[in-house]
């Protein structure tokens, strides 16, 4: 459920352990003045709002209004509850993922418990996320071939016959999954050359054809890696209960 009350804005600010910039900016995509501002946030609700009957799960805050396209300057900002991220990033959400990888420049704000999350990412990392950004690679392939229902960019269409944006996304999403999945990590922003090439691709530097080429390549090296991977076949559930028991339990006891 999408909250957007004073009440529930009142709860992701006191209780945010982790607040850092997401979106283009982060991968390093983004083109001077053409870019919103995107972050995410973890918080900590109150006691009652885990064993009572409320709950809360996320907080979001658009500079514009829903349904419209954010613009330059505008700010996109998510906050997830603890216990949701926690389940979200151990189904390898790429997104979600994020917060454990941004460089200390673009945390936005970090409490201790913010930085211990941090410093585990092997509490929710596992093989699985890799099917999670092939799934999202093929989302961002739809969206461009228009063959699922997504908000084209109908500006980018009549500027380079295709939305570069996506392809732009389709082609990061396998780069920065391969190296999750070879190296526990993902370097952001993306590193060279890839970013340079993403860059050249969101701007109309390479072809419809070329990009699709190289997601294919990408997504077939995900592939082999959902095997091969360094990574545990699967997040153990059982240690990222115990922390987020014990997590919430410091919280509650601080506040």
């Amino acid at each position: 459920m999408k909250h957007s009350s004073s009440r529930f804005a009142a709860i992701a600010e006191r209780g945010t352990i982790l607040r850092v910039q997401v979106g283009s900016g982060l991968h390093g995509t983004a083109i001077k003045g053409q870019d919103d501002r995107d972050e995410m946030g973890i918080c900590v609700e109150p006691a009652e709002y885990v064993v009572g009957l409320e709950r809360f799960e996320q907080y979001i805050f658009r500079t514009q209004p829903e349904g419209v396209r954010s613009g330059p300057g505008d700010l996109d900002l998510i906050v997830y509850s603890l216990r949701k991220w926690v389940r979200l990033a151990l189904q390898g959400n790429p997104t979600v993922l994020l917060p454990l990888f941004v460089p200390p420049a673009e945390v936005v704000e970090i409490s201790d418990l913010g930085r211990e999350l941090r410093a585990r990412p092997e509490l929710v990392l596992s093989r699985q996320a890799g099917q999670r950004f092939i799934g999202y690679l093929r989302a961002q392939r739809a969206g461009m071939l228009g063959t699922r229902r997504h908000t084209n960019r109908p500006e980018l269409i009549e500027k380079y016959g295709f939305d570069a944006k996506y392809a732009m996304h389709m082609v990061r999403l396998g780069v920065q999954g391969v190296e999750l999945l070879e190296t526990g990590r993902i370097t952001l922003p993306v590193p060279e050359p890839w970013l340079t090439w993403l860059r050249e691709l969101r701007q109309g530097g390479h072809t419809r054809e070329e990009a699709l080429q190289a997601a294919d390549e990408l997504e077939a090296e995900l592939t082999k890696l959902l095997t091969s991977s360094p990574l545990p076949a699967v997040p153990d559930h059982s240690a990222a209960n115990r922390w987020l028991v014990r997590a919430y339990q410091q919280a509650w006891a601080a506040s």
